[in-house]
């Protein structure tokens, strides 16, 4: 088996809103953001605005994983088919060789010359590791092809990069397990997976968090698709991170360890072949 590893990219998705944007968005769900007790005082008497303390504000950059895999297998198998005749047929000559018939039909055999192709791709949470298919939303906008040393500046200029969790390497093992099936074959001719996305993707995402009567709450925003949602988290732990390329990506299969469940590691070969055709692809 050949297993073709595209090389690993940081991208970041362009952000769509300023913070005051944003800001001005959220304080329009902080009534929402404590739920059932704030919208029961809302019935008696509204809190007033000056109620509400924005106690913390901040700008993440927010990790996803984008893995993409096209798995090909070529191969021949022996069938035998039945031939369906009138009830009156005893026996069939073809290509000079008489055949019988039973219960109405005949048997030819045959080498079946088969190619299955099959494309899936896989968008992960990097901080749970959990697949999320509504990150697919944020694929639709400009990303920039970015790195570690981008990653730091943006750190050092006040905005939260958050680390990914959930390592490629244990992901790409995964999608390529998950990737392999059963074939019915006699003869197999070529057999290969090629993940031709290895991708660490950074939205941006604005969160507050609110002081209410001694409670607080968090209302999030997306600097992408401009939704807001209630009861996010922050990341203050990460503030000033240092940014560096281990950090960043662990998808190597070495440092993997790779194993993929039914094929021995001796029959594996892994290339970086698909390194020059991702060198022109775009975002």
């Amino acid at each position: 088996m050949d297993v073709e590893l595209a090389e690993e990219r940081v991208l970041v998705v362009r952000d769509r809103f300023s913070m005051d944007h944003a800001e001005g968005r959220a304080w329009t769900r902080r009534v929402d953001a404590f739920g059932t007790m704030a919208k029961l005082t809302g019935f008696l008497s509204r809190p007033r605005d000056e109620e509400f303390e924005v106690v913390y504000r901040e700008r993440r950059l927010q990790p996803f994983w984008r893995i993409a895999c096209t798995a090909l297998h070529v191969y021949e198998r022996n069938r035998d088919y039945r031939v369906a005749v009138a009830a009156n047929v005893q026996e069939v000559m073809l290509e000079g060789t008489l055949r019988s018939v039973s219960d109405g039909a005949f048997t030819v055999s045959g080498i079946e010359h088969c190619r299955d192709e099959t494309e899936k791709e896989y968008l992960f949470d990097a901080i749970r590791g959990a697949p999320d298919p509504a990150l697919s939303a944020h694929l639709k906008y400009e990303a920039d092809v970015s790195d570690a040393e981008t990653l730091a500046a943006a750190s050092l200029a006040g905005t939260v990069v958050v680390p990914p969790e959930a390592k490629a390497s244990m992901l790409v093992r995964d999608v390529l397990a998950g990737s392999i099936v059963r074939i019915e074959a006699d003869r197999v001719l070529e057999e290969k997976l090629s993940l031709h996305l290895i991708d660490l993707y950074y939205r941006p995402v604005y969160a507050f968090r609110y002081r209410w009567q001694g409670k607080e709450a968090v209302v999030e925003f997306d600097g992408v698709t401009g939704e807001t949602r209630l009861g996010g988290a922050t990341f203050e732990q990460h503030v000033g991170q240092r940014i560096d390329a281990e950090f960043l990506i662990n998808a190597g299969v070495e440092a993997a360890g790779l194993f993929i469940p039914g094929v021995r590691l001796a029959e594996i070969v892994i290339t970086r072949s698909l390194a020059a055709k991702r060198d022109s692809a775009k975002p």
